[in-house]
C-alpha cells in the first residue's frame, strides 16, 4: 500500500476524532483513565490536605519543650502557632484568583513544594526567629493546599458526586486534626519537637509525585491574565489588621489602643477595598458571586459553624481539666472523640447531600450541633463521662453532617469560572469563624466567671472556684446554642424563599 492509499483511512481516523470532539463522546477507555485519575486526584490533594490538617494541632503539645530547648518564652512561642494561621488567612485569597487565571495544578504543587521545604526548614531551626520564619513561609504553602484543593477536587468529579468527594476531603481533613496530638505525642516519646516538622517532608514527596503524576491539567477559563495588584494590597492590609488584632485582643496586658487602631486600619481597608473593586474592569474579587444568595448564605452558615465549633473545642478542655480535673492524657483521649465521629460522617453525609439536597443535611447537622450545645449548658461538677459522650455524640455528628453539603452548595452555586476564588472563599470563612470564635467565646467565658466569683477582671479564670466556672460553662454554651439557633432559621429562611422563588418562576 502507498501512501497516497493510506490517506482516505488517515483523513476517516481525523474526522472521526473531530467529530467525537464535538459530540463529546468519550469512548470506554477514556472513561476508565478518567474514572482512574480522579481518585488518583483525590488521593494525590488529599496528602496535602492531611499534613496541612495535621499541622494545625500537631505543634502544640511540642511548645512546651520548644521553649526550653530554644531558650524563649510563651510570648514569644505562640506564634509558632499564629504565624501559621495568619500566614494562611492573608494569603489564601489572593492564591485562590491566580488559580483561576493559571493552573490550579501547578500552583497547587508550588504550594506543596513551599510546605515540604519549609517543613525541612522548621525541622533544622536553630533559634525560635528562624522557627517562627519558616512556620510563616509553611502558612503560605498551605495557603495554596487550602486554597486551590477544594476547586481541584471539584473539577475532577462529576456534579452528582460532588457531595462524596467533598465529604471524603471534609472526613481527610478530620483525620489530620484527629492524628495530629497523638502523632506529636508519639513522635515527642521517641525524639524532639524537630520531628513532628519532619514527619511531613516524605508524606509531601508522596503527595507532590502522584499530584504531578495523575491529576489531570486544570481547566483554566479566565481569559484575562491581568492581576488586581491594587486590590490584592488593600485585601492583605484588612486580612492583616483584622486576624492580627483579633489575636491581640486575647493578650489583656497589651494596649487596648493598639487593638483599636488595627481594627479602624481593618475597616477603613475593606470600605477602600469595596470601592476599587466596584470600579475595576478585572478585579481581584469579582463582587458579583455575591448575587447568588445560596453561595452568599452558605458562605455565611460556612463562617457561623467554624466560629461555634472553634468555641467548643476551646471552652471544653476548660470543663474536663478545671471542673472535671482529669488528667491531660484522659482529657486528650475525650476530646479524640469529635474528630473521629467527624472523620466516618463527612463522606456519608456528602452521598446523602448528592442523594437529597445539600440544604436538608446542612439544616440537620445545625440542628444536631445546637442541641449538643443545650446538653452541655446542663453540665457542672457531678456530669459522668457518659453524660460527656452522650452530649459531644450529637456535636460531632452535626458537624460531619453540616461540613460536606455546606461544602458542596457553596462550589455548586460558584461559577465555574471562578471555583478558585470561591474555593478560597471558603477556606477563608473556616479560618476567619475561628479566628473570630475563640477570642469571642472565650471573653463570654471568662467575663461570667470572674463576675461570677466576684474577682478583678485582670485575674486568670482558671484560678476561679469550681461553681463560677460551671456558671461560665451554662452561660457560654447557651450563648452558643442561641447564636447557632439563628443560624438555622437564617438557612431555614434561606430555604423557603429559594423554593418560593422557583414557584414564582414556574
Amino acid at each position: 500500500m502507498t501512501a497516497h492509499e493510506s490517506e482516505p483511512l488517515d483523513t476517516t481516523l481525523n474526522l472521526d476524532t473531530q467529530l467525537d470532539t464535538q459530540l463529546d463522546i468519550k469512548h470506554p477507555d477514556q472513561d476508565d483513565r478518567q474514572n482512574t485519575n480522579k481518585w488518583w486526584t483525590i488521593t494525590g490533594i488529599g496528602l496535602g490536605v492531611f499534613i496541612f490538617a495535621l499541622d494545625v494541632y500537631i505543634v502544640n503539645l511540642a511548645l512546651p519543650s520548644m521553649i526550653e530547648s530554644l531558650h524563649t518564652s510563651f510570648a514569644v512561642i505562640q506564634w509558632v502557632v499564629l504565624s501559621y494561621l495568619l500566614a494562611i488567612a492573608i494569603t489564601v485569597l489572593s492564591i485562590s484568583k491566580l488559580g483561576d487565571m493559571w493552573s490550579k495544578k501547578k500552583l497547587y504543587l508550588i504550594g506543596m513544594v513551599i510546605f515540604t521545604l519549609s517543613s525541612l526548614s522548621c525541622g533544622l531551626s536553630s533559634t525560635v526567629e528562624m522557627l517562627i520564619i519558616f512556620r510563616a513561609i509553611q502558612g503560605l504553602g498551605a495557603a495554596f493546599l487550602s486554597g486551590l484543593g477544594t476547586a481541584i477536587i471539584v473539577e475532577a468529579f462529576p456534579p452528582e458526586q460532588r457531595g462524596l468527594s467533598l465529604g471524603i476531603r471534609a472526613g481527610v481533613y478530620g483525620l489530620g486534626i484527629t492524628l495530629g496530638p497523638t502523632i506529636g505525642g508519639l513522635l515527642l516519646a521517641v525524639g524532639d519537637w524537630k520531628s513532628i516538622f519532619l514527619i511531613n517532608v516524605p508524606i509531601g514527596l508522596i503527595g507532590i509525585s502522584i499530584v504531578a503524576r495523575f491529576v489531570p491539567p486544570s481547566v483554566i477559563r479566565e481569559t484575562s491574565k491581568s492581576f488586581d495588584i491594587l486590590g490584592t494590597l488593600l485585601l492583605t492590609l484588612t486580612l492583616t489588621c483584622f486576624t492580627v488584632g483579633i489575636t491581640l485582643s486575647q493578650n489583656n496586658s497589651l494596649d487596648a489602643s493598639l487593638v483599636g487602631y488595627l481594627f479602624a486600619l481593618a475597616i477603613a481597608g475593606f470600605i477602600s477595598f469595596l470601592i476599587v473593586e466596584t470600579n475595576q474592569e478585572q478585579p481581584m474579587l469579582d463582587l458579583n458571586i455575591f448575587r447568588s444568595r445560596e453561595f452568599s448564605v452558605g458562605l455565611i452558615l460556612r463562617f457561623i459553624g467554624n466560629l461555634v465549633m472553634a468555641g467548643v473545642i476551646f471552652i471544653l478542655p476548660f470543663f474536663l481539666q478545671l471542673i472535671k480535673q482529669y488528667p491531660t492524657e484522659k482529657a486528650g483521649l475525650l476530646l479524640a472523640i469529635p474528630p473521629v465521629i467527624i472523620s466516618v460522617t463527612a463522606p456519608i453525609s456528602g452521598t446523602l447531600a448528592d442523594r437529597f439536597g445539600g440544604r436538608l443535611i446542612s439544616f440537620i447537622g445545625l440542628c444536631l450541633i445546637g442541641m449538643s450545645c443545650i446538653f452541655f449548658s446542663t453540665f457542672d461538677a457531678d456530669s459522668s463521662i457518659l453524660n460527656y459522650v452522650l452530649a459531644i455524640a450529637p456535636y460531632a455528628l452535626g458537624v460531619g453532617i453540616f461540613q460536606s453539603p455546606n461544602n458542596s452548595i457553596i462550589m455548586g452555586a460558584a461559577p465555574a469560572k471562578q471555583l478558585g476564588i470561591a474555593s478560597g472563599l471558603l477556606s477563608l470563612s473556616r479560618i476567619l469563624g475561628q479566628a473570630v470564635g475563640v477570642p469571642i467565646v472565650g471573653s463570654i467565658f471568662s467575663l461570667v466567671t470572674i463576675a461570677t466569683a466576684k474577682l478583678a477582671f485582670d485575674v486568670d479564670v482558671t484560678a476561679a472556684p469550681i461553681d463560677s466556672l460551671v456558671a461560665g460553662i451554662h452561660t457560654t454554651f447557651q450563648a452558643i446554642a442561641a447564636f447557632l439557633f439563628i443560624a438555622t432559621l437564617l438557612t431555614t429562611c434561606f430555604w423557603w424563599l429559594d423554593r418560593f422563588g422557583a414557584k414564582q418562576v414556574n
